[in-house]
């Protein structure tokens, strides 16, 4: 079985919250990806759910769900709110769950009693809940990470290396421990090109990045490696985001790329080098 055949790619809903879900879901379908990963905010309603969660079944697309959006400072009320998300997802099918857990300024114990709460979802529910490296989470950079993998052998992750590489201002070099035991513990992977200055480059297509790109890749090819050893899927989202992630032009604040068209390009680079 080669590495190629067992990869899914997801759409992000990231950016194109514009768009009416029947549309989306028919271009989701049509430019092939194999599923969406929706962030799915707390005030989102059970009708609202039902619907995304039909147009899916109807046009044979899988669901991640995305935790986002829990953020507050005080930790009872942060845990409340957490709990509450899990809730109200339970009810839906899902591939897997990716969360944003935490905060960078909780504690260790108090980013624990999270990973708990995820814990305890997926033992109920049967979905994997994985948790992505974030800027502002628990997991933020290599080196939290690391103490955090170590410290909890079970712990899954969303692989979305370019938060890293912003925070420590550079390509991890002086970090392959922390990148080594990410790898291996990865479940899912967010694909944008990150670099020094910023957590996304104005457009990998250009030559300037090339080497960033390069280095993503070689990370993703370690990931996808493991995978096809054992037969599994690894899913993937491209995940360039819209503006203000999106760079953009001083004075008219046009983006300088069409974040749609990009994460088709990694969605087809991907499949050509992994």
């Amino acid at each position: 079985m080669s590495a190629q055949s067992v990869l899914e790619f997801y759409c992000t809903r990231w950016g194109s919250e514009h768009i009416p879900w029947e549309a989306f879901a028919q271009s989701v379908k049509d430019s092939g990806y194999h599923g969406i990963e929706y962030g799915i905010a707390a005030n989102t309603t059970q009708s609202e759910l039902d619907k995304v969660w039909n147009l899916a079944s109807q046009h044979q697309l899988k669901i991640i769900p995305h935790h986002y959006d829990t953020v507050t400072r005080n930790f009872s009320q942060h845990q409340e709110e957490f709990s509450r998300w899990f809730e109200m997802v339970s009810p839906y099918p899902a591939e897997k769950i990716n969360a944003q857990t935490g905060r960078d300024c909780f504690s260790w114990e108090e980013n624990k009693i999270l990973f708990q709460v995820a814990c305890s979802h997926q033992e109920n529910s049967a979905v994997q809940v994985i948790h992505e490296t974030h800027r502002q989470r628990c997991l933020f950079a290599a080196h939290a990470a690391r103490t955090a993998l170590e410290r909890i052998p079970e712990l899954k992750i969303t692989l979305d290396i370019s938060h890293w590489i912003c925070v420590a201002e550079n390509f991890l070099q002086d970090q392959t421990d922390a990148v080594d035991i990410a790898i291996r513990r990865t479940e899912h992977v967010h694909a944008r090109i990150g670099q020094p200055q910023g957590p996304q480059v104005n457009d990998p297509r250009a030559p300037e990045w090339t080497d960033a790109v390069n280095t993503h890749v070689n990370w993703w090819k370690a990931i996808a490696k493991r995978f096809a050893q054992t037969g599994k899927i690894l899913t993937i989202t491209p995940e360039f985001g819209p503006a203000p992630y999106m760079p953009c032009a001083p004075f008219t604040n046009s983006p300088y790329a069409n974040q749609w068209d990009i994460n088709l390009h990694m969605m087809a680079l991907l499949r050509e080098r992994l």
